[in-house]
């Protein structure tokens, strides 16, 4: 994954992303290991636009899906569905227009920080955001880096105190 890349590409088109999922985990201090970058994203006409323009020069397509499988990744197809798991030519990327626990785009938003990432400033679903996120979908993977993450939520909490 050429993460860099696709977070100046995002940032060029200021398309409004929160990063979630393994990523965000790993940037409030996780170990654990992700091969592929998680957005929420904001799901009105204009951010549409642009996330489509944004992503068009890496050609994603559906991960999984047969290769002749016609697909155009545009605002059209995003409004008419909500999560999108796509190959590009940066790496596997996974679009959210909900977060599991949390909801939508503005929702999610409040439970984020920004951080830089590969020297870009963008929104992080912070620890409570991803503790809630992960005991809502309720996948093994998700329930296993829960301990991790509330340990990491603790030590926060007590350097906060100090």
């Amino acid at each position: 994954m050429d993460a860099k890349k696709l977070f100046e590409q995002l940032h060029r088109y200021a398309v409004k992303y929160v990063l979630v999922g393994g990523m965000a985990a790993v940037a409030q201090g996780s170990s654990y290991l992700t091969a592929d970058v998680d957005l929420c994203y904001a799901r009105d006409e204009d951010n549409l636009e642009r996330l489509t323009q944004a992503l068009a020069p890496f050609h994603p397509r559906l991960r999984g899906a047969p290769s002749d499988l016609p697909f155009k990744l545009d605002a059209p197809t995003l409004r008419s569905g909500l999560n999108f798991t796509l190959s590009t030519d940066v790496g596997d990327l996974d679009l959210f227009g909900e977060i599991a626990g949390l909801g939508d785009y503005d929702r999610v938003i409040e439970f984020s920080e920004v951080l830089d990432i590969y020297d870009v400033s963008c929104h992080v679903l912070t620890i409570e955001g991803l503790i809630l996120s992960k005991k809502k979908a309720g996948r093994s993977k998700d329930l296993r880096l829960l301990p991790e993450l509330e340990a990491l939520l603790e030590i926060r909490k007590s350097q906060d105190i100090s």
